[in-house]
């Protein structure tokens, strides 16, 4: 998903060689970024991944089933471990709810959870929703040239405008010129301190589209703190009813 699929999310340094390259004023940013987007999702899409949280003392694994249509409805349901095994979680807009089978129980998440960490995870429970839009809710300025892992990518920095309601200060794209592969990503606060950066590795084909099988999110200010989403399988556009985004089913799938 953009919701994990992303889903969606690591530091890494690089020398920025093309740092002071000139920039190309035939580039539109917005037209790029938005051609990136829809890369990374079909009209619906479903997968198989592994998210591995690693901490100073400690590495958990966790696998998982995502399914999604458009950037409005996804499910996510646990297959392991077996403590977990079966826990879901809904998003439906800009709702999220989350099935715990251990005591029977669906909680629909209040805004005073969504910064919370997911399953203890580099990630929020408001990743997942993602209510902002990097089209929409920021400008967009081609600000140089850099070489990722092997692939030539335009640098975009991202400013939200006066309006929008969004978590982020500034987002420093780098995609891909050739593919369109969202190759890094680094997210500011309001103060322009780095907070988490996402590095894309192994570009692979699913179902006929070249993308990245894993996705590195470091925060910045915790040492020895990553999460790593390596993607299993991926399939688009296999039609999914809008029945299957509701809470009876989140209690049903499998």
């Amino acid at each position: 998903m953009k919701n994990i699929q992303f889903f969606f999310l690591a530091l890494c340094l690089f020398s920025l060689s093309n740092s002071f390259a000139q920039t190309d004023e035939k580039v539109d940013p917005k037209v790029i970024i938005q051609q990136s987007e829809d890369k990374l999702q079909g009209e619906t899409s479903q997968g198989e991944m592994k998210m591995t949280i690693v901490r100073p003392t400690w590495t958990r694994e966790m696998t998982l089933k995502t399914w999604s249509k458009g950037a409005e409805q996804s499910l996510i349901l646990l297959t392991g471990p077996a403590r977990d095994k079966g826990a879901a979680f809904l998003k439906r807009e800009k709702e999220i709810w989350n099935w715990q089978p251990t005591i029977d129980r669906v909680i629909k998440l209040p805004p005073s959870m969504m910064m919370q960490s997911w399953m203890g995870s580099d990630f929020t429970n408001d990743d997942l929703v993602q209510q902002s839009s990097i089209i929409t809710d920021y400008t967009h300025k081609h600000i140089g040239d850099e070489e990722i892992e092997g692939r030539n990518c335009y640098i975009f920095e991202l400013i939200p405008t006066e309006d929008a309601a969004v978590v982020w200060g500034k987002v420093k794209l780098w995609i891909d010129k050739e593919e369109l592969i969202q190759m890094k990503s680094e997210f500011f606060d309001e103060d322009e301190y780095l907070v988490n950066t996402i590095l894309a590795k192994e570009v692979k084909t699913f179902d006929g589209k070249l993308l990245p099988a894993v996705l590195e999110i470091i925060p910045a200010e915790e040492e020895g703190h990553k999460t790593i989403i390596e993607q299993l399988s991926l399939k688009f556009d296999e039609k999914i009813d809008d029945s299957f985004f509701s809470v009876q089913n989140m209690k049903r799938v499998r």
